[in-house]
């Protein structure tokens, strides 16, 4: 057969790849892997590949994992994947227990054997796994593997070859699979050292909403770790400053090198939503934000404060901090909120609204990379 006629097969393990690692026997313990359907679906889109699940399923049918059990979320995962526009050409389940021996348990292959003929290229194929045992099967099977996994393994020498890619994330494999790098992970990281400040910043856009920035100043510390859970970016980062001066430089230096993260990890913007809006309310206060990542950096600011301070960090602060990430970041931002509120709530209310409009600005639009701009730059 000729090679350009044979067909290439993402072999794709379930528990650890597409759903996180457990038994799962109910709806409840269904939780999917991060930017799994986002990857799936590009690959799906832009690619040819067959998509062949294999997946060990340790002991479905006996008393410890009933196959009623099994099935209902079984189904459920593939239904969700279907609604997504991700469809499997084949599923192959092996329900022994390691002590069985069966041949067609990982990396046993004699579930997939059927695709050892002409009519595949094993050559240009990949095994997508978490474990060792899925890159044995690669290694087996004559194809290469994507090992999916942030734990920190050590790789065996006949097996370093075997392995395109190791990575924790998803965008990762489609960003290799569909040779676009605009569909990686968008991270940045700036470090910005002033008499006055020493920062280190890290960003990744296309996180969970992990990590936070120690700044030495308690409430600041607290806004931030809002700004990370409810825009969904990972940031991390670490910040001395001339506290014993007061908190200014600190807010200051802190918003500007947030800025600039944002700035860098955009790159050109392509494929961006780039506007983001929203509405939070928290008991006595209700906050707005509107956002433009338009290259232009602007604050329009309504919102006042029933307090100079909150706890030892002026008040006055939390409009400065904003108006130095807007302009570090180039973007257009709006604030407001409901006067009379707590101060603590007020604060609060408008660095949730600000992380979920940012959450919604950034956020790809999948399948797009123009610039969303008839400038066509931004």
């Amino acid at each position: 057969m000729d090679g350009r006629d044979r067909k290439k097969v993402l072999f794709i393990d379930r528990d650890g790849v597409i759903v996180e690692e457990r038994q799962v026997d109910s709806f409840e313990a269904i939780e999917y892997i991060p930017h799994v359907f986002e990857a799936l679906r590009e690959i799906s889109r832009r690619t040819d590949y067959l998509l062949v699940m294999v997946s060990n399923q340790d002991g479905v049918g006996t008393p410890s994992f009933p196959y009623e059990s099994f099935i209902g979320p079984a189904e459920r995962i593939l239904d969700t994947l279907r609604g997504e526009g991700i469809v499997f050409d084949d599923i192959n389940i092996d329900f022994s227990l390691p002590e069985d021996g069966c041949p067609g348990r990982k990396p046993g292959t004699a579930m997939i054997d059927s695709y050892r003929s002409d009519a595949y290229d094993m050559e240009h194929s990949f095994m997508i796994g978490d474990r060792l045992t899925d890159m044995m099967l690669a290694r087996s099977m004559g194809c290469r593997g994507f090992l999916l996994s942030g734990d920190d393994m050590d790789i065996p020498p006949d097996l370093a070859d075997t392995i395109a890619l190791r990575t924790s994330s998803w965008l990762d494999i489609a960003s290799y699979l569909a040779d676009d790098s605009t569909l990686s992970h968008r991270t940045a990281e700036v470090h910005r050292k002033t008499k006055e400040t020493d920062i280190s910043i890290a960003i990744d856009l296309d996180g969970t909403g992990e990590g936070g920035i120690s700044t030495g100043i308690g409430f600041l510390d607290h806004m931030l770790d809002q700004l990370v859970r409810h825009s969904r970016c990972d940031i991390s980062g670490h910040v001395e400053g001339d506290l014993f001066v007061d908190g200014h430089h600190t807010a200051e230096d802190t918003a500007i090198a947030l800025g600039e993260a944002f700035l860098k990890a955009l790159g050109d913007k392509r494929g961006i939503e780039r506007y983001g809006y929203e509405i939070v309310m928290m008991d006595d206060t209700v906050a707005t934000a509107a956002l433009d990542f338009s290259g232009r950096p602007e604050l329009i600011w309504d919102a006042e404060f029933t307090m100079d301070a909150i706890g030892a960090f002026p008040t006055e602060l939390i409009r400065h901090f904003f108006r130095s990430f807007s302009s570090a970041a180039q973007c257009n931002l709006y604030l407001s909120a409901l006067r009379g509120g707590n101060s603590h709530h007020t604060a609060e209310a408008l660095f949730k609204a600000f992380a979920r409009a940012v959450r919604k600005a950034v956020r790809r639009i999948p399948g797009d990379t123009r610039i969303a701009s008839t400038k066509g730059v931004l």
